[in-house]
């Protein structure tokens, strides 16, 4: 049993602001394992400023192209990656665990607000 997967999906629905008016929301649920989410589940997290504009998520909800180093032709999809401003358009991440997504995710927030 994975403890730190039924705590991410318990999270499923949270939504809090901070008293900056900055808010995230958690979404995660369980899907079929597949080649796009290979660690089957779905998530997004998102860290919104006072104006409701995501200014930060980690999500696998889409895919981006990502080129690969090296690669002459082609591209490749990622599905877990970074949004890290309000114009990117996703930078990959690479998923590990639902407790590293967490830690992660949190850390992240934890640098924009102490920059506020």
């Amino acid at each position: 049993m994975d403890h730190d997967l039924d705590t991410l999906l318990s999270m499923h629905g949270t939504k809090f602001t901070y008293e900056c008016g900055y808010w995230f929301e958690i979404v995660a649920y369980q899907v079929e394992v597949n080649q796009s989410r290979p660690h089957g589940i779905r998530y997004s997290l998102t860290f919104h400023d006072h104006h409701n504009q995501r200014i930060f998520g980690m999500d696998n909800a889409h895919a981006i192209a990502a080129t690969k180093q090296g690669m002459c032709r082609g591209r490749i999809q990622e599905w877990d990656h970074l949004h890290q401003s309000i114009s990117d358009k996703g930078t990959p991440y690479e998923f590990v665990n639902a407790a590293q997504l967490i830690e992660d995710f949190f850390s992240a927030i934890e640098k924009i607000i102490a920059e506020i």
